[in-house]
């Protein structure tokens, strides 16, 4: 399946000059959704995890599914302010600003494997902003999960050298 032709770019969005990569097509048609998890869950190879992180708020979609398949806890990580207990907290930058994400302070476990998911990889400070709070909870992160990979802006080299996976590439 082509997923490409599930992604639509809306231009301008959310601010002037950023092409924004809509996944919503994507998530509509069922069997496209259906057909993603599973290539999603195929490039983990067999892999065992414990726990998946899943990005606010749209790598809140795929990340459950992905977690079910793999037997394993999800974990969100929100935006500052939006979880109700304790967190840790992780400030970065992005293409088009400044934001800060949270960690509830119990929700990994000292040498759980973990997979963090979100849908774009575009200037890497969102995915190494959440690799920083999974390792402060000490733990070890198996691979990174993204629906696009938008590689013209190199968002792997914020990254390191943990093992990035996507179902797309622009």
């Amino acid at each position: 399946m082509d997923f490409r032709n599930y992604i639509r770019d809306v231009v301008d969005f959310p601010n002037k000059g950023i092409t924004f990569k809509d996944i919503t097509p994507l998530l509509n048609n069922a069997e496209a959704l259906r057909k993603a998890n599973q290539t999603l869950f195929d490039k983990l190879e067999g892999q065992h995890i414990d726990k998946v992180v899943g990005v606010d708020s749209r790598g809140f979609i795929f990340a459950p599914l992905l977690a079910s398949k793999l037997n394993a806890g999800f974990v969100p990580v929100r935006k500052k302010g939006k979880l109700p207990y304790k967190t840790y907290s992780e400030s970065y930058s992005l293409e088009y600003g400044n934001d800060t994400l949270e960690i509830h302070i119990d929700a990994i476990q000292k040498g759980e494997k973990v997979l963090i998911h979100d849908d774009v990889l575009a200037t890497g400070g969102t995915a190494a902003a959440v690799c920083k709070l999974v390792e402060r909870l000490g733990g070890e992160i198996v691979q990174c999960n993204f629906l696009i990979e938008l590689s013209f802006l190199n968002g792997k080299d914020k990254i390191g050298d943990y093992p990035i996976k996507s179902l797309l590439q622009y």
